[in-house]
């Protein structure tokens, strides 16, 4: 892993899950103070600067982060464990998603649908590629196919996140079909 790549992680972690750990806040919406960010990860022993920072948004293949319009603020765009409001709008989904997870947690989501487990929202995926990516991360990868369009029909919200994950609070069972094994 490059150096690049572990401080992409701890970036993560930081905006996603543990600010103390680089000794931040975030604010309601997600947003941690650029400066006090970088103080931060430094104070941790990592070395990173501004210019560094904009690589590691510019470059990051899940396109995980985002600046504010004078980059002063930085946030990751989806996958908290922690509460904050992202102020995101709801929208109108495809009538089918995807969601890639590991057999080997195939029965308990057959049985009690797809929960968002420690983070805000399940993460669904527009196409069967990228869920298979997701759920390889796991073990041997299964593909659900979401009934979007039906799940909206009957009154649930979808929210886009900035980085074209589609979000939504939970998927009950009724709603997922086995993709492919």
């Amino acid at each position: 892993m490059s150096k690049l790549d572990k401080l992409s992680v701890f970036i993560s972690l930081v905006l996603r899950h543990k600010p103390d750990a680089a000794g931040i806040v975030l604010d309601e919406h997600g947003w941690a103070n650029v400066e006090e960010l970088i103080s931060g990860v430094n104070r941790t022993g990592r070395r990173i600067d501004l210019s560094i920072l904009k690589e590691i948004v510019k470059t990051d293949k899940k396109r995980r982060y985002s600046f504010n319009e004078d980059e002063s603020l930085i946030r990751a765009n989806q996958g908290h464990s922690i509460p904050v409001d992202l102020e995101l709008k709801e929208q109108e989904p495809p009538e089918f998603l995807y969601h890639g997870t590991a057999e080997r947690f195939l029965a308990d989501i057959m049985s009690e649908g797809l929960k968002p487990m420690s983070r805000l929202y399940v993460h669904l995926s527009y196409d069967v590629e990228t869920a298979q990516k997701v759920g390889k991360r796991h073990g041997k990868p299964v593909i659900l196919e979401v009934h979007s369009g039906w799940m909206k029909r009957d009154g649930i919200p979808f929210y886009l996140s900035e980085n074209d994950v589609w979000l939504t609070k939970k998927v009950d069972v009724k709603y997922l079909r086995i993709k492919s094994l």
